[in-house]
């Protein structure tokens, strides 16, 4: 199995030169590969006010989206085919965010009374529409207060896994 270092090396080495600024963040999990880089600046709408801008910066991600799209198909099914996991595409232009595609996995999980009325509570606030956004709400809420502590259990994870791999092979 690739390392995630392998993996991220892949796509460092496959990706057409000129699409990003730098090397693009990729974000492993077992489902999906998420590959997010920043675009070079937007030229020419420097002095446009607010509103222009924004409409700008919307039309060039919308381009870079559009003209990327065949060779960023190309590339995910290559990744797909190797790695064995989707391919989610974004860009980051002028300090925003935007996921071109995302990959949505059901998770399945056993909740008390007590944990569904959260999420019924949730839904007929209007927070979410369903109890799954409810959770999914919930999970991002989380996330959110604790990036400090998530973050350090990666890294610890990313230990134990560079520990394994120089372990001897596994006997099945």
């Amino acid at each position: 199995m690739d390392t995630d270092e392998q993996v991220r090396g892949w796509f460092a080495g496959r990706l057409p030169e000129g699409w990003f600024t730098g090397a693009p963040e990729v974000v492993l999990d077992r489902e999906e590969i998420a590959v997010v880089g920043a675009v070079p600046p937007l030229t020419g709408a420097g002095g446009l006010p607010e509103p222009e801008r924004t409409a700008a910066v919307e039309g060039y991600i919308e381009r870079f989206r559009e003209e990327t799209r065949e060779r960023r198909i190309e590339i995910a099914r290559e990744a797909e085919n190797r790695f064995r996991r989707k391919v989610s595409w974004g860009v980051v232009a002028e300090g925003r965010r935007v996921m071109f595609t995302t990959l949505s996995v059901p998770v399945m999980t056993r909740l008390r009374q007590p944990e569904r009325q959260v999420l019924d509570t949730l839904v007929a606030a209007g927070v979410a529409r369903s109890r799954s956004d409810a959770l999914a709400w919930c999970v991002r809420l989380v996330g959110r207060h604790t990036d400090t502590w998530l973050a350090d259990l990666r890294d610890a994870l990313r230990h134990v896994d560079r520990v394994r791999a120089a372990g001897p092979d596994r006997v099945d």
